[in-house]
């Protein structure tokens, strides 16, 4: 049986994402897709896997013990891919807002999961987000949750601040080295659930005929709202129909530099230690040649494209 873990990050359609294998799951099953979301992984089989206080050694066993066992059972129903999904083995978007670092402790909290699966872990899936709009639906997040407004010094220490995803990948795959890493970019994602599990699993999904955005950041306005519901000040959000962003334009052209790294970095194959999936609905090419010039080439192009002479 293959397991893969889709890790998140939050901020990432991951709800939507397992909403719709919810709604379909009795069709993936019968082809053979197993599915354990955090309905059931926050629900008791995850519990004591992280260090817990007044929780010991002994409760991370019981908690391999329960999810080896759940391994067999799903096995034994003939499950051949199982999909476990559940953004919070990343860590926490509140953690992250409050050491003002992408998930700073990933490596350690994924090398516990890997152990309490008996490192039967083939693949990790994991999507990243352009690092001003996580950032920005991280905080708007936090603050429809009751997180306090971040000044504009709070924002500009985030935006500073050196962890990117090049990191958090790199955390990844020396936590989880057998496995294959696969990284999936939000913004060709986005609202196609799936496409997601197919480029995730391999496994063939039936198109999304009800589609949901669910768990969305709350925009200026409900912020607004908000903050002057709790008697904080709601200026501070300005006053637009539209998604805010706690960042100057000078820092958010920073994050948008360092998202740039990173995908280029991803692009030139992540020195061996994921791949990236840039294209979701990429097909085969067909029998017959697509229409349009056959003599594109080395020298068709230096004829036609010929390079400015000095002078």
């Amino acid at each position: 049986m293959k397991v893969i873990l889709h890790i998140g990050a939050h901020r990432t359609a991951t709800t939507s994402f397992q909403s719709y294998i919810r709604r379909n799951g009795a069709v993936l099953r019968d082809g053979g897709l197993g599915f354990w979301g955090p309905a059931r992984t926050r629900k008791g089989l995850f519990a004591g896997i992280q260090p817990t206080p007044g929780l010991g050694l002994e409760a991370a066993r019981r908690a391999r013990g329960r999810i080896l066992l759940n391994l067999k059972k799903a096995q034994a129903r003939g499950v051949k891919t199982l999909l476990v999904s559940d953004e919070n083995m990343m860590g926490s978007v509140r953690m992250n807002l409050r050491k003002g670092r992408l998930y700073p402790d990933v490596g350690e909290r994924l090398a516990r999961f890997i152990w309490a699966f008996d490192q039967r872990i083939d693949k990790v899936v994991m999507s990243v987000r352009s690092l001003d709009h996580h950032w920005g639906s991280c905080i708007a997040y936090g603050v429809g949750r009751g997180h306090v407004l971040p000044d504009a010094a709070r924002c500009r220490d985030i935006a500073k601040q050196t962890r990117t995803w090049r990191d958090v990948v790199s955390d990844v795959s020396c936590a989880a080295p057998l496995a294959q890493i696969e990284v999936i970019p939000f913004e060709v994602s986005a609202g196609r659930p799936d496409l997601m599990l197919t480029a995730a699993t391999d496994h063939a999904a039936c198109r999304d005929t009800a589609p949901e955005w669910l768990n969305r950041a709350p925009t200026a306005a409900q912020l607004r709202a908000l903050l002057a519901e709790r008697g904080e000040d709601a200026a501070a959000v300005p006053d637009i129909d539209a998604r805010w962003s706690p960042f100057d334009t000078h820092d958010r052209a920073a994050l948008r530099e360092a998202y740039a790294d990173d995908m280029h970095w991803l692009v030139a194959g992540a020195n061996g230690l994921a791949t990236l999936t840039e294209e979701l609905d990429q097909t085969r090419a067909g029998k017959n040649l697509p229409h349009g010039p056959y003599k594109r080439g080395q020298g068709y192009d230096i004829e036609e494209r010929r390079m400015a002479q000095p002078g």
